[in-house]
């Protein structure tokens, strides 16, 4: 029987912001938790699949804007943008999935479907 428990899905999104304080695990933690909970709660396997897909598609991201740095200097836009939305959208879409709301990230790529 699957179970709706927005406190884990708010914690889903937010475990995203863990590279700012440990250095990694933005891919990693809300891989295990969507890996484990997709089953029994409600809307976590579409939701970790569009975590995992944005965190997918903003490494991907920023792999490619290192080399413009070089390049054209670009690439330094692109990797603040990439760190900017990698912060700002975890928070947006915790708040959106606490008050009910469907949470999306923009530029994702949908590896995941």
């Amino acid at each position: 029987m699957r179970r709706k428990d927005n406190q884990l899905m708010v914690i889903t999104h937010l475990t995203q912001l863990s590279t700012f304080v440990i250095g990694f695990g933005s891919l990693i933690i809300p891989l295990i938790l969507w890996a484990s909970n997709k089953n029994d709660v409600d809307e976590m396997d579409q939701q970790g699949k569009e975590i995992i897909n944005f965190q997918i598609s903003m490494i991907i991201y920023a792999i490619i804007s290192i080399p413009l740095i070089f390049a054209f200097g670009l690439g330094l836009l692109t990797l603040i943008a990439v760190g900017i939305l990698s912060f700002v959208m975890p928070i947006v879409n915790a708040i959106k999935v606490s008050n009910g709301q469907e949470p999306s990230y923009p530029l994702s790529i949908q590896i995941l479907s």
